[in-house]
């Protein structure tokens, strides 16, 4: 069946390989990106060499009107295909310890991961809601939200444990309606997002310290959202899944 997927964050990292790994013939991507169109652009004209149907939009997710006309675009860009998200977006900061943190930076981290997570997450169960067809949302945590990350990434932890509790309260309001609520929590993962916290060696540094051996990769991460989103996992909902190496 042919259906629309929302993939937010989908310039680079895990948004972008879920953007790659879902285009395919009878499907429709909505790709949303923050400032970096042209790497929205790359993923949206790989994906539609195979196959896809892409709709790009911009929008700040720290800003709540923002993300009021994302939810609006993205319903008008094919309003009768069966609806599904992958809540992606995020952001992270330098290491910090606490007496580093600044309400400047704690107030962005949450308006973008948190708050606009679930703002996003309103908009779409309002289209699925008016569709009356159920729906499947995957909601992108870390596991820095079971590990605290003191001296590190404190904030950005709180940010996703909030995630965590937002997907188990969210997939309890939304079963009665058959729209599915799941989330994945990548360990350390080869994405671009060390160099924007400030530390571009991390997963050389540290990645062999995983049971595993070795970082995961953002296709890794892809494979469980998009089969957590299908209709395979049709009986799933209420589920954190690591995608972590055994960390």
């Amino acid at each position: 069946m042919k259906r629309t997927i929302l993939i937010t964050g989908a310039s680079s990292g895990i948004g972008a390989a879920c953007a790659r790994l879902a285009a395919a013939r009878d499907t429709h991507l909505i790709l949303h990106y923050g400032r970096n169109r042209t790497g929205a652009e790359d993923v949206a004209d790989a994906a539609r060499i195979n196959g896809a149907e892409v709709t790009l939009i911009g929008a700040d997710l720290s800003d709540p009107a923002q993300i009021e006309r994302l939810g609006q675009e993205a319903a008008e860009s094919d309003p009768a295909l069966p609806f599904h998200l992958i809540n992606n977006a995020g952001i992270v900061d330098a290491r910090a310890s606490l007496e580093d943190l600044t309400a400047e930076r704690m107030t962005r981290m949450f308006a973008v991961n948190t708050i606009g997570a679930i703002l996003v997450a309103q908009q779409a169960v309002a289209l699925m809601r008016r569709q009356g067809r159920g729906g499947s949302i995957v909601n992108v945590s870390s596991v820095a939200a079971r590990k605290g990350m003191g001296g590190q990434y404190m904030d950005y932890a709180a940010s996703k444990a909030a995630i965590d509790c937002f997907t188990i309260g969210l997939a309890d309001e939304l079963a009665p309606e058959r729209i599915r609520v799941n989330a994945v929590r990548p360990g350390l993962i080869e994405t671009e997002i060390h160099a924007k916290g400030g530390e571009p060696d991390r997963m050389a540094r540290i990645g062999h310290e995983v049971p595993l051996g070795r970082p995961g990769t953002a296709e890794e991460v892809a494979e469980s959202i998009l089969w957590l989103l299908s209709d395979k996992a049709s009986y799933v909902t209420r589920t954190i899944v690591d995608v972590a190496g055994g960390r």
